[in-house]
């Protein structure tokens, strides 16, 4: 039984968009021939993968165990044609990569900036999301490298590598305005104190208030919220018009004028980022380059002599 890419990347389109249409829009493809293609997959594989409704495609449980195979069958497929790609000198080509919406505002932005200006000619996808997310599209061949950040235990993945980058504080950030109001004029805050100050809090999807409703709860507090459920440029955007403070990676308040930042004590809470690529598939030269140049921009986070390298503590790479 030999399965064809082409059936493959239309089988992943339309489980993943949940239309046949809409993904046949996607690929450039009619959708007769679309339907063609899933029909002799599923006469291939002697199984029905997708279920068609009036609401939309489900998979069926054979469609389950195959979307994330023909994902990292995809990925090593891409993978391969980049490879060849190489012999171009990176003149071409394409990186996927995966963070956090805290570090897509801070690291990621500044090595996209860098790798832009090295190699304008390949092609740069960034996908937000959680840890967990990433990690599973990474091993699914849908990343070529992702930035996740751990706390106790690392995320058990199959094929995963996690190579320490940097250790970061958690911040009290409020308007570079608010003078002395809500405890502005202090340096640092303990947890006990920030709990009475009103805040403003990520969605419970963020990584960061995962960790910040622990440490609360551990220590029997209960935080005092002005808005909840906000994405991370929203909560930037609300504490600079002083609606509330908000807790935030030490990274997310450079070159923001708008935001004052005080030092989060007893307890301190940090997280370690990391970078996570899959060992049994070999980088491309784009994906190499791109982590040259996270680890140049990591270093430059902690340039002695400023604020930030006070908070944000490099991790050995020898």
């Amino acid at each position: 039984m030999a399965m064809k890419l082409e059936h493959l990347r239309s089988f992943e389109a339309v489980a993943r968009i949940g239309s046949f249409t809409r993904a046949a829009d996607e690929l450039f493809v009619a959708q007769p021939s679309l339907s063609r293609q899933i029909g002799a997959l599923e006469s291939d594989l002697g199984t029905e993968l997708l279920r068609r409704a009036p609401s939309g495609v489900t998979l069926t449980a054979a469609g389950e165990v195959l979307l994330p195979i023909a994902r990292r069958m995809l990925g090593d497929a891409r993978t391969a044609r980049e490879q060849l790609d190489e012999l171009a000198g990176l003149r071409r080509g394409s990186v996927r990569l995966g963070a956090p919406p805290t570090l897509c505002v801070s690291l990621v932005a500044d090595a996209v900036a860098a790798y832009r200006a090295a190699h304008p000619g390949v092609e740069l996808h960034i996908t937000e999301g959680g840890s967990r997310f990433l990690v599973d599209a990474l091993n699914e061949g849908a990343l070529d490298l992702a930035l996740v950040v751990t706390r106790s235990a690392q995320p058990a993945a199959p094929a995963t590598e996690l190579i320490p980058l940097l250790s970061e504080e958690l911040v009290v950030v409020s308007a570079a305005s608010a003078g002395e109001r809500s405890g502005a004029g202090r340096r640092e805050l303990t947890l006990a104190q920030l709990a009475s100050v009103p805040q403003v809090a990520f969605s419970r999807s963020y990584d960061l208030r995962v960790a910040t409703d622990a440490a609360f709860a551990a220590a029997g507090l209960t935080p005092t919220i002005a808005v909840e459920g906000a994405e991370m440029d929203a909560v930037l955007r609300f504490v600079e018009r002083g609606i509330g403070v908000a807790v935030v990676p030490a990274m997310v308040v450079i070159d923001r004028p708008g935001l004052h930042s005080r030092r989060l004590v007893r307890p301190q809470l940090t997280r370690t980022v990391n970078l996570a690529r899959r060992t049994d598939v070999g980088a491309s030269a784009a994906a190499s380059e791109m982590q040259r140049i996270i680890f140049e921009a990591v270093d430059r986070l902690a340039t002695p002599g400023t604020e930030l390298a006070q908070r944000v503590a490099v991790a050995s790479r020898a």
